[in-house]
This record gives C-alpha cells, sequence and structure tokens, in this order.
C-alpha cells in the first residue's frame, strides 16, 4: 500500500471539500498533526477512524486504501487487491513480532542467569544479594509474559484435527504443554486436543 499515494488523496479530497487540516482534525476529534501525517506519507489513519474519515471526504474506504477515485468496473478488481495487501502487510507485522517474542525471551532469560550468578559468586551484601536476584527474577516473569502476549497474537495456530485457523487466548497458551511454537490445546471449532502448530496465514 502506497501511503504517500494515499496522503496526496487525502489531501486532494480535503482541499475539495474546502476543509483546512484543522477543520478536518476538528470535526474527526483528533489533532491536525495526525492529518498532517497522513498527507505527508508518514503514517495511515487507524482501522477506528476510516469509516468516519471517509465519511467527510465523501470516499469509500476502498479508494481511501487505493489513494483514487476507483471506476465502478474496476471496484471489485481494487478492492480485492486491498484485502490482499492487508493481508501481506498483516503477514510482515506477525513475522517482526515473532522476531521481537524471541528477542525478548533470550534477553530476559540472560539477564536473570547473569542476576543469579552474579549474586551467587560475587562479594556482596545478603539484602544487595536478594534484590539482585529479585531483579532478575521479575524481570524474567515479565519477559515471559510480554513473549507469549506476542505468541498468542500474532499470526494464528492450527489445529492438526480439522485445520482450523484460530487465535487462542492467554490462558489456553499459557498453560498449554508446547514444544518450540506447538502448542497442546483444544481446538475451539472441533473441541479436540492436539498439538496445534503456529502459523501466519489464514
Amino acid at each position: 500500500m502506497d501511503q504517500v499515494k494515499v496522503g496526496r488523496f487525502i489531501a486532494e479530497c480535503r482541499k475539495n471539500k474546502n476543509m483546512t487540516q484543522a477543520e478536518l482534525a476538528e470535526k474527526l476529534n483528533i489533532t491536525d498533526r495526525a492529518i498532517s501525517k497522513w498527507e505527508t506519507g508518514k503514517g495511515m489513519p487507524d482501522s477506528s477512524i476510516m469509516l468516519e474519515l471517509c465519511s467527510k471526504l465523501d470516499i469509500s474506504v476502498n479508494e481511501l486504501l487505493s489513494g483514487e477515485v476507483i471506476k465502478m468496473e474496476n471496484y471489485n478488481i481494487k478492492a480485492e487487491q486491498n484485502l490482499l495487501e492487508i493481508k501481506k502487510q498483516k503477514e510482515e507485522a506477525d513475522k517482526r513480532l515473532l522476531k521481537m517474542e524471541i528477542i525478548i525471551g533470550v534477553l530476559s532469560t540472560l539477564i536473570f542467569l547473569v542476576s543469579v550468578f552474579v549474586a551467587s559468586f560475587v562479594e556482596m551484601e545478603t539484602w544487595i544479594r536478594v534484590l539482585l536476584i529479585a531483579f532478575g527474577f521479575i524481570t524474567f516473569i515479565i519477559g515471559v509474559y510480554h513473549a507469549l502476549i506476542i505468541e498468542q497474537t500474532a499470526g494464528y495456530y492450527e489445529c492438526a484435527k480439522c485445520h482450523h485457523k484460530y487465535v487462542p487466548t492467554y490462558k489456553s497458551v499459557f498453560l498449554a504443554m508446547h514444544s518450540g511454537r506447538t502448542r497442546y490445546m483444544k481446538c475451539p471449532k472441533c473441541n479436540k486436543k492436539s498439538w496445534n502448530k503456529k502459523v501466519l496465514t489464514k
């Protein structure tokens, strides 16, 4: 999705409505800096505000995402292209998140191990030793918590029985036995337990 093209289209539609950035921002209950960010291609409108923005500019969401007015004969083609682009962007974002999960897990584990090692072998007062171990342990717990949130929400889990792809609850991911990113969970569709594998596409 060409953010610069979308931004120019937003600016063009706004000007056609004889609105300043400040006036459009006021109608959307946001700052004019956000409008400026969109129009310069440095960001995209959040999905929660897209419908209202399109309503104010008298365009469709499909036209907004395409960055141009769409003729009726090309409408379905453009809609499919936009959906595929959104799907591709989600998959790329999920890949980055899963890489971040590994980094968070490794860093929090290293901090914990270094804290325990230093507390065990370096001369220090008892209260400092306890504080150091507590710091390492708390860092590890926070790291694991955030890593699991990423694993739960990025991509999907595929049931080995019925091949249904779904996003599980945090509780089911936390309590499930696992081997890497494959977890033994109950599928919400077939209600059978199996080793559900992490996948990026649905």
